[in-house]
């Protein structure tokens, strides 16, 4: 199966003529080739999306939010399939990735019934006669760049506010996981999405995405992906005077305090740090804990992380997949060296797993350490893999002291019975996310996501405030005086 682009309605193969595998990360397997396209390619997607959207955004926004509801349909309707088709491609367990479609569900019927509000506002008038409002209006063209670990949630995330806000969307996904994205293009095209509103362009970051960033008709870049790609999207959006919405990196931590109620602090835990096999932003990469329960702890989670099975995710029985390919596994591999040099006591895990079907396959074994340090790389650096660093503290203040100690502001959690430890640590945790009694994974597609510091630049995926990053603000107002009014001009009545 060879993955074209999407420009214009009409399936292309790239400019440059080539094509990359496809791996499916459980077995090792190609399953298709995907475009490797050019600048042209990017260019022209974008004039297609320019002409498309000045049609577009003439559509009342309750009609342009119909063709959301038809998408929410078909994805509803296809939700198996598509499952099937994302764990194959990317490798997270079946389990999962229903859950991941449900988001794209979700978000389709969320951001429709935006197509009837889409509020303004109205205020008075400092002058007699004269009527004053503000609203929403679209952007023009809209650049999404999207990882692999979430190809259909965060691509709808993105691409569904901007297309009902009036938009049109130039979509590169990660060349890893193209599947999902043309899927989701076919679907549009199903739902009766004009032509031109919606683009896919396959390729790599430095050609496809920097080509996306750099062109002069695209008014909004919307990323996730690294903290080192987002800084240097940033540094040239800055110089182009574009607009920017930035979700990075986290190094996310759950802290669990005396009073846990331990067995559901290992339950959040073990679903935070090894679900998608520790590939999340929203991971949870540290356990915060404090010493009077920390043994006991330790005790729990090493019994727990026993009974996971390891394995192709297409296995219902399965809890944890591989990681997506084998630099990732030598990158995983490297912090664990990193971490027992550093000192750290390896509990469990710590080495990739090679017998049998693992051997075709990324797999990397569920990782704890122990007696690490704050100022330790483990215990600072993203790893993006399976591995969770667990340190000791004795109070509630050192506990949030560590965890605002890193350079990322995510996602937090903590385990307590205290309402007044629960409200201070709401209060004090330096993230876009917390999570009282749950892990750090599990956000809900009608609240604001993204995070603090290297987390982001300040705008959020998701809820109403998405569509901050697809909208400009527009003021309005209308004189019905009929003689000129200067408004802040004293003048006698």
């Amino acid at each position: 199966m060879k993955i074209q682009n999407y420009i214009n309605g009409e399936w292309k193969e790239p400019s440059t003529g080539q094509f990359a595998p496809v791996i499916n990360p459980a077995t090792g397997e190609t399953i298709a080739e995907v475009a490797m396209s050019g600048p042209n390619d990017i260019d022209e997607a974008v004039q297609a999306a320019k002409e498309a959207q000045r049609q577009w955004a003439l559509v009342p926004a309750p009609k342009r939010a119909e063709v959301l509801y038809r998408v929410g349909m078909l994805l509803k309707e296809r939700k198996e399939q598509l499952a099937r088709l994302l764990t194959m491609e990317m490798g997270k367990v079946i389990e999962e990735a229903r859950g991941e479609v449900q988001e794209g569900i979700d978000m389709a019927f969320y951001m429709a019934g935006e197509g009837r509000r889409l509020f303004g506002d109205t205020t008075p008038s400092e002058l007699k006669d004269k009527f004053a409002m503000s609203v929403r209006v679209p952007v023009g063209v809209v650049g999404i760049i999207t990882p692999w670990n979430f190809p259909i949630a965060i691509a709808t995330w993105k691409s569904f506010p901007a297309i009902v806000a009036g938009n049109a969307v130039v979509w590169k996904p990660a060349p890893e996981t193209p599947i999902m994205a043309q899927e989701l293009a076919r679907i549009f095209e199903e739902a009766g999405l004009p032509p031109g509103v919606f683009h896919v362009v396959h390729g790599d970051g430095p050609t496809v995405g920097n080509a996306l960033v750099e062109h002069p008709d695209v008014k909004v870049i919307s990323f996730t992906g690294s903290n080192e790609v987002g800084r240097m999207i940033a540094e040239k959006c800055g110089r182009l005077l574009k607009k920017v919405s930035l979700e990075m990196g986290g190094k996310n931590a759950v802290i669990v305090m005396d009073d846990a109620d331990l067995t559901l602090a290992v339950d959040g835990i073990i679903w935070s740090a090894f679900g998608t096999s520790g590939q999340r932003c929203t991971a949870c990469s540290r356990v915060i804990v404090h010493e009077w329960v920390k043994q006991e702890l330790e005790r729990r989670l090493l019994e727990a992380v026993k009974t996971l099975k390891i394995g192709n995710g297409l296995d219902e029985t399965v809890k944890v997949g591989p990681v997506i390919h084998e630099e990732a596994l030598q990158k995983i591999d490297r912090y664990v060296r990193i971490g027992v040099e550093e000192g750290a006591k390896l509990l469990i895990g710590g080495h990739r797993l090679r017998e049998g079907d693992y051997a075709r396959g990324f797999y990397y074994a569920p990782t704890i350490f122990t007696d690490v340090t704050p100022n330790m790389r483990i215990a600072r650096e993203e790893i993006f893999g399976p591995v969770v660093s667990i340190m000791s503290v004795r109070s509630l203040d050192e506990a949030i002291a560590v965890n605002n100690s890193v350079d990322y502001g995510l996602s937090s959690a903590i385990f307590t019975r205290d309402v007044n430890r629960v409200f201070r640590a709401m209060r004090d945790l330096d993230t876009g996310i917390v999570y009282v009694n749950a892990g750090t994974t599990g956000a809900e597609i009608h609240l604001p996501f993204g995070g603090t510091k290297g987390t982001g630049n300040g705008h959020r995926d998701s809820g109403v405030a998405a569509l901050d990053v697809f909208t400009e603000w527009r003021s309005i107002y209308v004189d019905f005086s009929g003689k000129l009014q200067r408004a802040q001009i004293d003048t006698d009545d």
